[in-house]
C-alpha cells in the first residue's frame, strides 16, 4: 500500500500544473476558449445559448479531456518504469489504477471550476449550473478512466497519440449522452446513469490498460 502511495504521489506531482508532465491548464485554457467562442458562433440569442450551453460545456470538457492522452502513459513506459515496478511485485494493473486516479484529481476538479465561468458565458442558470456541475463530478472520473486506458492500449502503436483521440470520443458518447441530456430530464437520472457508467469505467481501465501495456511490454 505504501508503495502505492509513493506512485500515487509522483503521479501527482508529474500531472498537476508545475510538474514535467503538468497538462492540466491546456485542457482549461481550450475548455474555457470553446466556451468563450460558441457565443460568436451562434449569435446573441440568449434563450438558445442558455439551452445549448450545458450540452457546450460537455462537449468542451470531451474535447479538452483528450489533450494529455500522450503523457498519460508512454514517458514512463519509453523510461522503463514500468519494467522496474514489476520486479518490485507491483502489478500493471495497481500503477494504472493509481494513475487514474492521480488523472483525475489533476483533471477533474479544476474542470468543474472552469465551468462557473464558462456558465457564465453561456448564460446558464443557477439550476443548469448546478446539474452541469453534478454531472461533471459524475461523468469525468469516467473520462479519466478511458483516457488511461485508451492511452494505454495506444501507447505502442505508430501515431497513437493520434489514434488515440479518435477512439476516445466513441467511448466517451456515452458520458456525454447522460450527463448532457440531465438538463433535460430535470439531473436525477441522467446524473445517476452517467455515474453509473463511470463507475464501470473505472473498474475496467485498470484491467484493460494494465493488459495492454503488458503486451507492449512483452510479458
Amino acid at each position: 500500500m505504501s508503495a502505492l502511495l509513493t506512485i500515487l504521489r509522483r503521479d501527482l506531482a508529474m500531472l498537476l500544473p508545475g510538474g514535467r508532465r503538468g497538462g492540466t491548464l491546456l485542457p482549461l485554457l481550450f475548455f474555457l476558449s470553446v466556451a468563450m467562442l460558441f457565443p460568436f458562433a451562434v449569435g446573441p440569442d440568449a434563450a438558445l445559448l442558455a439551452r445549448t450551453g450545458g450540452g457546450i460545456i460537455w462537449v468542451a470538457a470531451l474535447l479538452a479531456a483528450i489533450l494529455p492522452l500522450d503523457r498519460l502513459i508512454a514517458p514512463d513506459l519509453d523510461q522503463g518504469f514500468f519494467d522496474q515496478w514489476a520486479l518490485r511485485g507491483i502489478s500493471e494493473e495497481a500503477v494504472v489504477f493509481m494513475r487514474v486516479i492521480a488523472h483525475w484529481i489533476s483533471f477533474g476538479p479544476p474542470l468543474m471550476i472552469a465551468a462557473l465561468p464558462a456558465a457564465a458565458l453561456l448564460g446558464l442558470d443557477g439550476a443548469s449550473l448546478r446539474i452541469v456541475e453534478l454531472g461533471l463530478l459524475a461523468g469525468t472520473p469516467g473520462l479519466a478512466a478511458i483516457g488511461v486506458m485508451i492511452a494505454a492500449l495506444t501507447v505502442g502503436l505508430r501515431s497513437g497519440a493520434a489514434l488515440a483521440g479518435l477512439l476516445m470520443i466513441p467511448l466517451a458518447v456515452p458520458l456525454l449522452i447522460f450527463g448532457a441530456g440531465a438538463l433535460a430530464t430535470g439531473g436525477g437520472s441522467g446524473i445517476a446513469l452517467t455515474g453509473a457508467i463511470s463507475l464501470i469505467l473505472v473498474a475496467m481501465a485498470p484491467f484493460a490498460g494494465g493488459a495492454a501495456i503488458r503486451a507492449t511490454r512483452g510479458g
